[in-house]
């Protein structure tokens, strides 16, 4: 075999490596969970934040490939997934299940090191995709509910990892996440709708591209900039965001809200495909004003 050969075969290794526990997802779940821990850590302790960065791509990396182990079969009928490691034949299902394997139990422990209840819900992370929220996408639209639990638990781990205590104010950033989630799959449920239907997935509220999906589109686009609002009242414990940061918030929830009514008027796949961007360029710039805004109070 040529020196380049064994560098194409190793690309390819690589190349497969990060569709199999999806990185880039994981890195985007690895920041929401940074922002978390900043929010509530008093003082940073870099050796923690590390456990928690290489623990949440674990557990995330963990969830993907258990997650294209299950549903190998029905990747291949879809054009978005039938490349895939699993389904394209470049990865057995056995490697696949070592690779998931070794990353639940090395992100558990990752995430243990640092405290018992970080391990705890990154563990109920993992159950959740794995178990519930994969084999229902095929059964009903209430799949896209039971997902985002485990989507919403990063933001609301890393506040976990930095005080080992659960409250009200890792509880509002689980609740500002989970609501988030709904726009966002949904806009993804509507653009690749045909897709999605090949391999018999659910992701739609109403099952359909139609009024009632835009509309309930629309109602959890309004509770995720409520909650994202809610810190600025002073009720969310030690979890605060002051006016200037929530006026802030509330013109990105606008922009949100913007592009979901665009997708109530056009019901079209560029509607979705808008939403689903706006929704994360907000979910970024949210966690970002609020670390800031955390960091410019302490330092005036």
């Amino acid at each position: 075999m040529s020196i380049t050969q064994i560098n194409t075969t190793k690309v390819s290794v690589l190349e497969d490596f990060k569709e199999i526990t999806k990185m880039r997802l994981a890195l985007s779940v690895v920041f929401s969970s940074v922002a978390g821990y900043l929010l509530g850590v008093d003082t940073i302790n870099w050796a923690t934040l590390g456990l928690l960065a290489i623990g949440g791509y674990f557990m995330v990396g963990a969830s993907n490939a258990f997650n294209q182990i299950i549903e190998r079969d029905l990747d291949s009928l879809m054009d978005r997934t039938k490349n895939r490691p699993i389904p394209s034949g470049r990865m057995s299902v056995n490697t696949a299940f070592i690779i998931a394997a070794v990353f639940t139990l090395l992100g558990i422990i990752v995430l243990y090191i640092i405290n018992p209840i970080t391990a705890m819900f990154g563990a109920i992370s993992i159950f959740c995709y794995v178990s519930l929220y994969t084999p229902l996408k095929t059964k009903t639209p209430l799949a896209v509910f039971v997902g985002a639990i485990p989507g919403a638990i990063p933001f609301m781990l890393g506040w976990v990892a930095a005080t080992g205590n659960f409250g009200i104010e890792p509880g509002t950033l689980f609740m500002i996440q989970f609501f988030w989630q709904f726009p966002h799959f949904w806009a993804i449920g509507w653009f690749l709708f045909e897709d999605y239907k090949k391999g018999g997935f659910f992701m739609l509220p109403t099952g359909e591209r139609n009024t009632g999906t835009a509309i309930q589109t629309i109602m959890y686009t309004v509770w995720t900039v409520i909650t994202s609002l809610v810190p600025v009242l002073g009720l969310t414990g030690k979890l605060y965001l002051t006016p200037v940061a929530g006026v802030i918030v509330l013109v990105l929830g606008i922009f949100l809200l913007r592009a979901a009514f665009q997708l109530y008027q056009k019901k079209d796949a560029i509607s979705a495909k808008k939403l689903m961007i706006t929704s994360v360029i907000y979910i970024t710039l949210l966690q970002l004003i609020f670390v800031a805004d955390k960091f410019i109070r302490e330092w005036i």
